[in-house]
């Protein structure tokens, strides 16, 4: 095979084709919903953490920034580590009491 003809090793291919679409979905920024309307879930989890407990907030419906925000206000409430990723704010350590009355304070809906 020549060189002009050999795949391309990402997959891609190239059309001259004027009525080419792009199947891919559109990455649109998602709206945060209002406080009142989000429903949280707060739960404790050891799994495949080592056995070490971490706490979730689950259920947040928004922009990545706006989890990000979130989840940074409540890591320095508790004075803890933590990340956000796969739709999970993940505060290191057991503070799902504290968190809990944070989120009320500040106006969440909470998820029972």
């Amino acid at each position: 095979m020549s060189k002009k003809n050999a795949p391309r090793p990402d997959g891609m291919a190239y059309s001259t084709n004027k009525d080419f679409f792009n199947d891919f979905p559109s990455e649109e920024p998602a709206e945060t919903l209002p406080k009142e309307k989000q429903k949280l879930k707060v739960i404790l989890d050891t799994k495949q953490r080592a056995g070490k407990v971490v706490t979730l907030i689950d259920g947040f419906s928004g922009t990545e920034d706006d989890m990000e925000a979130l989840g940074k206000q409540l890591k320095t409430k508790c004075g803890a580590g933590g990340s956000t990723k796969d739709g999970y704010i993940i505060i290191q350590g057991d503070y799902k009491l504290k968190v809990l009355a944070w989120l009320k304070e500040w106006g969440y809906l909470l998820a029972k």
